[in-house]
């Protein structure tokens, strides 16, 4: 019996490797295995299982967090904010593409929708991008990397689903995920700077002409409001979690009813926009819940056949140093970006693996952070990276595969860079939360 939990794992994966849905997946093969392991016993233990996971507090954050993003999104704020970063750095080289980065970490903490976020700017700035001079590799990195900020950079639903898999706190881990996710912000920048300073050509200042059209007081008064109103926003959500004020569930429907009232105050809100927001998020929350589901199930076998202390003894016996077990994880995760969900990592991946960083005294939180920058990294690399699929079908026709994937590889080799900094320095995610927890 030692080695069923082993083949109840690797069914999981061939299973998802052959392309079937992956909630049904976890779901199928958990009640086939949890049938064959504890007889009819196990459809009384499921409900129960099923019901502690859909009554978990913290999950309520996870379609409220969808909600704000996509109301946001829906305010049009994002154009304003493109166009006054232009204004601002548009006479340097590669201002444009530090304007998309600027963006790109605002609406992280903003919105947390990778889709949103890629979405708008490609159809904003990349054809402006390309009108400009700007090499097609250099405009569609810069775009693809910065809509990825907001699985990083807090209110993240990576890191809402990761606090309640690793049953840590949510809060703390938006607190360490701040200083990371403006670490690879710093590290794009100085990719810009460089590529700007060496090769000119691919990165271009704007003309003279098309600056000139906003001066003096016209010009501060549109950069004051297009900045002031994601300023308390983003202050309202996660300044109430860092203040101690809110819970990340609260500050999550804080964030809903502030992204409401500024698309009323915009006047971009009628019945048509209010359907869509409520069908997109139900469309998002509910697949993210269907795999819940399928992973709890996943879970209760997995754990019932004794396969968390099956692992742990393995990792035991092998005399495997701590750190050389984090790297061999972080390895894992990182491959299976390259063709599984972030979803499907979380709930299949990390519950594996948590109760051996635990026996290992390997801090969480610090884990928690180190798992959030590598699925970061998964919407950057292909052939599934959805960073990439949301940019191509935005992109215009100049723009190929081609482009898109030379121009993400310098960001994956600048995420593995972060990574290793974070892995080599803790510091840089539990330092914030031990100041804000003393």
């Amino acid at each position: 019996m030692d080695a069923l939990p082993l083949i109840f794992f690797i069914t999981i994966l061939f299973l998802l490797m052959s392309g079937f849905p992956v909630a049904f997946t976890l779901g199928g093969a958990s009640l086939i295995f949890g049938l064959f392991t504890f007889g009819l016993e196990f459809f009384n233990l499921l409900p129960l299982r099923i019901w502690g996971v859909m009554n978990n507090y913290i999950l309520i954050a996870v379609p409220l967090f969808i909600f704000m993003g996509v109301m946001f999104e829906k305010s049009g704020l994002a154009e304003d904010l493109l166009e006054t970063m232009a204004l601002l750095f548009g006479k340097l080289r590669g201002g444009l593409a530090i304007s998309v980065l600027i963006v790109g970490a605002i609406l992280a903490a903003a919105t947390g929708i990778v889709g949103a976020t890629v979405v708008t700017m490609g159809l904003l700035s990349l054809p402006v991008m390309i009108k400009k001079g700007y090499d097609p590799k250099v405009a569609t990195g810069i775009i693809a990397a910065s809509g990825t900020l907001g699985q990083i950079i807090p209110p993240s639903i990576i890191l809402v689903l990761l606090g309640s898999v690793l049953n840590i706190s949510v809060g703390n881990l938006f607190i360490g995920a701040v200083i990371p996710g403006f670490l690879l912000v710093f590290l794009y920048l100085i990719w810009i700077i460089l590529v700007a300073f060496f090769k000119p050509k691919a990165a271009p200042a704007m003309p003279q002409a098309d600056l000139d059209l906003f001066v003096g007081k016209v010009k501060t008064k549109r950069i004051i409001t297009a900045f002031i109103v994601p300023f308390f926003l983003i202050l309202s959500v996660l300044g109430s979690i860092f203040a101690g004020i809110a819970s990340p569930t609260e500050a999550a429907a804080l964030g809903a009813m502030g992204a409401t009232v500024l698309t009323i105050i915009r006047r971009k809100l009628s019945i048509n926009t209010l359907s869509e927001v409520m069908i997109r998020t139900m469309t998002l929350t509910s697949m993210a819940f269907m795999i819940l589901v399928g992973a709890s199930a996943f879970g209760l076998v997995f754990r019932g056949m004794s396969g968390d202390t099956y692992l742990t003894n393995l990792i035991t016996s092998s005399s495997l140093e701590p750190h050389h077990f984090l790297a061999i994880v972080m390895i894992i995760i990182f491959i299976a970006g390259f063709f599984i969900d972030f979803i499907e990592i979380i709930f299949i991946i990390v519950p594996v693996v948590a109760p051996i960083f635990v026996h290992l005294n390997i801090d969480l939180l610090w884990v928690g952070i180190l798992i959030a920058v590598n699925l970061q990294t998964s919407f950057l690399t292909p052939p599934f990276g959805f960073s990439l699929f949301y940019l191509k079908g935005v992109a215009p026709e100049s723009v190929t595969t081609s482009h898109i994937y030379k121009g993400i590889i310098p960001y994956v080799v600048i995420q593995l860079i972060g990574l290793l900094l974070i892995i080599l320095f803790p510091e840089i995610a539990l330092w914030l939360p031990g100041i804000i927890g003393n």
